[in-house]
C-alpha cells in the first residue's frame, strides 16, 4: 500500500483519490486530508463504483445545497414544520423533503445507522440530516461540498428539540399511527392518510425490539404513504440496507446502484465517513509508527458482551482461530524473511499482553494496541475519537478476526473491504455458566464484507405472512454470527 502524501493539489487527484468517481475534486484538500488520502493506506480492491450510484450521489448532494439547512427551502420547511401543518397543498411546491438520523448507542451503531439512512435518504430523494450528538463534527468531515448534513439546533416549538424523547410508544411512530385511526386501509390491501393532507412528521421507530407494525416500514404500501411526509424522523441502532433491498419500491434502484451486492457499505462507508483531520493524523501516525514497515498486518478486534465470560476462554478461542487459520506464524522459520504485525483493538490490554507472550519473536512487526480504555463510552467525544481511529486503523490492515455482533468490527470490515474470520459468540451467552464449553469452531470466514442487520422484518409484505429470508433472493443469507440476522452477499458465492 502506497501512503498519502504531504499534499495533493485539485488539478493532481486521480481516479484512485476519487475512489473511481465516487468522490468528487470539490473539497479543500488540507481542510480534510483524509478524503483523498484514504485509497493510499487501503488495499487495490476491484470493487468500483456502478455509474448508476455515481450518478445518484450527484443528484444527492444537488439536493443536499439546494434543500439542506442555511437555504431559504429549509426555513419555509422549518417554519411549517414547527407551526405544525402538514405537508403543502402542492406536494411540487418546493419539492424539499427530510430525514433525520438520530444518533442512539455507540459509535459503530451510529455508523451503521447513517449509512444505513442515507441510502434511504437517496433513494426517496430526501435531505439527511444527522442529529451526531455532541461530537460527529469532531469526528467526521462534512460529506457534501457546500452544504453540511448536520441537523442545526431546533427552535423551542419544534419537534426536533426533544429527539431522544422519542420511542417505541410515540403517538407520532409509524407503528402507532397505523393503529390509531391516522391511517385507512382500503380492500386492495392500500393505506392512505385519514386527514387531507400527510401529517407534518412521522417517526420511524426502526431500533432493535420494534414490532410488528414499525415493521410495516419495509412495505411498498407503507412507503407511497410515507412519501408525502415532508419530515421523517429515524431511530436506529442497525445496518437496515438489507431490509431496503427486501422493499419492493426500491429493488430496481438498488439493484442498479449495486450490481455487487456485497460491496454495498463498502461504497456508502468510503463515500461518508471522512476522519477529520484530528483523527487522521492519529490514525496515520500510528500506522506508520507501528504498522506500515510489516509485509503482513493481522488485525485483531476483541469485544467481550458477557462479563461472566472468563477472560482465559475468550483467549483460547482466539488463538485456537489463528491458529486453524494459519494466520500468524508457529515456528519462526529461518527462511521466512516475511514480517508479520499484529494490531489488537480492545477495552482491555490484557489479550494483547497475553498474544505478545504467546508468541514473542515469531510476530516480528510487534504486537500493538493503540489503547485500552477499560470500557465503553459512548457520547465521550474523546474516546470515539480513540473508537473511530482503531476501526480505520484495523481497514488497513490485510486480514482480520473479529468478535460476532459487533457494529465496531462491521464497520471495519466493511471499510477495509475485508473478510474477517468471525469469532462466535459462546452458546447461551447471555446466561453463562462456568463450565459452559468453548464454541465450536472458534471462528468462521463471514460470507462478504458487508454488515449483519441484526433485527430484520421476516414478514412478507405481498405474501402477508412470515417467510424464511434467507430463501427469497439469491444475494440475502443468514449471518454467521448473529443466527437470526441477514446480510448481503455475492450472488455468485451465496450457494442459494
Amino acid at each position: 500500500m502506497s501512503q498519502g502524501s504531504e499534499d495533493i493539489p485539485p488539478s493532481n487527484l486521480t481516479a484512485e483519490h476519487l475512489l473511481d468517481g465516487l468522490l468528487t475534486a470539490e473539497f479543500s484538500y488540507r481542510s480534510c486530508r483524509s478524503r483523498y488520502e484514504f485509497d493510499g493506506y487501503h488495499k487495490k480492491s476491484s470493487h468500483k463504483p456502478s455509474p448508476y450510484l455515481i450518478a445518484k450521489l450527484r443528484k444527492q448532494e444537488a439536493l443536499q445545497k439546494r434543500c439542506g439547512p442555511g437555504t431559504a427551502a429549509h426555513k419555509k420547511a422549518l417554519q411549517r414544520l414547527e407551526s405544525g401543518e402538514g405537508a403543502a397543498a402542492d406536494v411540487e411546491e418546493d419539492n424539499c423533503r427530510y430525514l433525520v438520523n438520530i444518533s442512539f448507542r455507540g459509535l459503530g451503531n451510529r455508523m451503521l445507522a447513517i449509512a444505513s439512512a442515507f441510502l434511504y435518504a437517496v433513494l426517496t430523494e430526501r435531505v439527511l440530516l444527522v442529529d451526531g450528538g455532541k461530537d460527529v463534527a469532531d469526528l467526521f468531515c462534512e460529506p457534501f461540498s457546500g452544504a453540511t448534513w448536520l441537523l442545526p439546533p431546533a427552535g423551542q416549538r419544534s419537534p426536533l428539540r426533544h429527539l431522544d424523547d422519542y420511542g417505541m410508544e410515540s403517538k407520532e411512530s409509524l407503528g402507532n399511527m397505523l393503529q390509531s385511526g391516522a391511517v385507512v386501509a382500503s380492500a386492495d390491501g392500500n393505506v392512505s392518510w385519514s386527514s387531507p393532507r400527510p401529517p407534518p412528521y412521522v417517526y420511524l421507530h426502526l431500533a432493535g425490539g420494534y414490532g410488528y407494525h414499525d415493521k410495516l416500514f419495509y412495505c411498498g404500501t407503507h412507503q407511497r404513504l410515507l412519501r408525502g411526509v415532508p419530515w421523517l424522523l429515524m431511530r436506529t441502532d442497525s445496518y437496515l440496507v438489507p431490509g431496503l433491498f427486501l422493499t419492493s419500491s426500491f429493488l430496481g434502484d438498488l439493484e442498479t446502484m449495486f450490481p455487487e451486492k456485497d460491496a454495498t457499505f463498502y461504497h456508502l462507508g468510503r463515500y461518508l465517513f471522512h476522519p477529520t483531520n484530528a483523527v487522521w493524523h492519529a490514525v496515520t501516525s500510528y500506522y506508520r509508527s507501528n504498522l506500515a514497515g510489516a509485509d503482513r498486518r493481522v488485525g485483531i478486534q476483541i469485544r467481550v458482551f458477557q462479563e461472566k465470560q472468563p477472560p482465559q476462554q475468550i483467549l483460547d478461542q482466539l488463538l485456537s482461530c489463528v491458529r486453524d487459520e494459519k494466520l500468524l506464524p508457529e515456528i519462526a522459520a529461518t527462511n521466512d524473511t516475511s514480517s508479520r504485525a499484529v494490531l489488537v483493538t480492545s477495552l482491555n490490554s490484557w489479550y494483547s499482553d497475553r498474544i505478545r507472550g504467546e508468541y514473542g519473536d515469531r510476530v516480528t512487526g510487534g504486537v500493538h494496541q493503540p489503547s485500552h480504555e477499560g470500557r465503553q463510552r459512548s457520547g465521550d467525544p474523546a474516546h470515539d475519537m480513540r473508537a473511530l481511529s482503531e476501526m480505520y486503523l484495523l481497514s488497513m490492515c490485510d486480514v482480520l478476526v473479529t468478535s460476532g455482533l459487533s457494529t465496531f468490527g462491521y464497520v471495519a470490515q466493511g471499510l477495509g473491504g475485508l473478510h474477517p474470520w468471525v469469532m462466535a459468540r459462546a452458546p447461551s451467552w447471555d446466561k453463562w455458566t462456568e463450565d459452559q464449553a468453548a464454541p465450536d469452531p472458534p471462528c468462521q470466514r463471514a460470507l462478504s464484507v458487508e454488515p449483519c442487520f441484526h433485527s430484520p422484518s421476516y414478514y412478507d409484505c405481498a405474501a402477508r405472512r412470515d417467510v424464511d429470508l434467507d430463501k427469497l433472493v439469491p444475494y440475502i443469507r443468514r449471518c454467521v454470527d448473529v443466527s437470526w440476522g441477514i446480510k448481503l452477499v455475492n450472488e455468485s458465492s451465496s450457494q442459494w
